[in-house]
């Protein structure tokens, strides 16, 4: 009898993901099959569901901060045994060939595929992944509790590191929406000694409470000046009118990094709040350098994600209540309870 798993699949933007059952996957040359454990529900995967992102591979299982155990391998992978923990992240596949990925620059590729957008995700409980862009985990006896801890890491964790790297040597930093990528990298500047000053929506208390315990130097709404002037401002919200709020509390020379896929339409502003060798750039995906730096760091620090579980089965709600901001941190899908 074929093998089968449950799935929630995404049939077309505007619905709710719908459970399947499915035959479980077989992992095809340089492919590994996962068993997952958890998959962190990201904010981009509301981008999917609502149709903001351009030509997704549909139907399509959606997420990828997942983390599981090798299942099985394909032909010609090596480096990776049966029952060893592994992480997948956005970036799911590249050329390796083009002029990006020859120049260490494989989140720029023009032929990358992205793990639940234009290959199956990990909100499932199998799910197959090229072995080139899946990161050795640490195992640990409490497989659920871990699991589900380690999966923000995999997008939220990356993506905010690579999003401060972008912003060089800063020492006063503004975190704009203080979610999942922002509690993460929040510990990392804690660690490194940085100043971190949190912007939420206004009147949302119990964010900036939740920025305080992690050690934010200010905690206010988008709405308020910090105390000073800032080297850098990270923005996790998707609101484009966020830029030139940022750019206003930045001293010369600073940096406002875009750290999401998408984002609603920068209004305009003027050259006077840019001049002064301020910049804007953006965030596009991460490396594969990205992710071993990140984790080898991550246990250093050590990184404490604050997650909130769901059943697998309970997706929809999970997603639910992300887009109302109904919790502090990360939501994570569990296979098992």
């Amino acid at each position: 009898m074929t093998p089968r798993m449950r799935a929630m699949l995404l049939d077309r933007p505007g619905t709710p993901l719908r459970m399947v059952d499915l035959p479980v996957p077989q992992p095809g040359p340089g492919t590994l099959l996962i068993e997952v454990e958890a998959c962190g529900v990201c904010r981009t995967d509301l981008h999917l569901i609502d149709g903001e992102l351009p030509h997704p591979v549909l139907p399509i299982i959606p997420g990828h901060e997942i983390v599981g155990r090798v299942a099985a391998s394909g032909a010609e992978v090596t480096g990776f045994v049966p029952g060893q923990r592994v992480g997948v992240p956005w970036l799911g596949w590249t050329c390796g060939t083009c002029r990006f990925c020859a120049s260490g620059r494989e989140n720029l590729c023009d032929a990358a595929r992205f793990t639940g957008y234009q290959i199956h995700g990990g909100y499932a409980e199998y799910t197959v992944a090229d072995a080139r862009y899946c990161f050795p985990l640490p195992a640990d006896d409490n497989a659920a509790g871990a699991a589900a801890s380690l999966a923000p890491l995999l997008c939220a964790g990356l993506i905010g590191y690579r999003a401060l790297r972008l912003a060089g040597e800063a020492q006063r930093v503004g975190i704009y929406g203080f979610g999942a990528a922002a509690h993460i990298v929040a510990q990392v500047l804690k660690f490194e000694g940085s100043e971190f000053h949190a912007f939420t929506r206004p009147g949302d208390v119990a964010s900036q409470e939740f920025a305080r315990s992690l050690g934010a130097a200010w905690a206010g709404g988008a709405d308020r000046n910090p105390p000073c002037l800032l080297d850098a401002a990270l923005i996790f919200a998707p609101a484009g009118p966020l830029v030139p709020a940022a750019l206003r509390h930045l001293d010369k020379g600073g940096c406002v990094v875009c750290a999401g896929i998408h984002m609603s339409d920068i209004p305009s502003f003027p050259y006077n709040i840019l001049w002064g060798e301020r910049s804007i750039r953006s965030v596009a995906n991460l490396t594969r350098r990205d992710g071993l730096e990140f984790l080898e760091l991550a246990p250093r620090v050590p990184i404490r994600s604050e997650v909130v579980r769901f059943p697998l089965a309970q997706a929809n709600e999970a997603l639910a209540q992300l887009r109302r901001g109904d919790f502090q941190g990360a939501a994570v899908l569990t296979m098992k309870g």
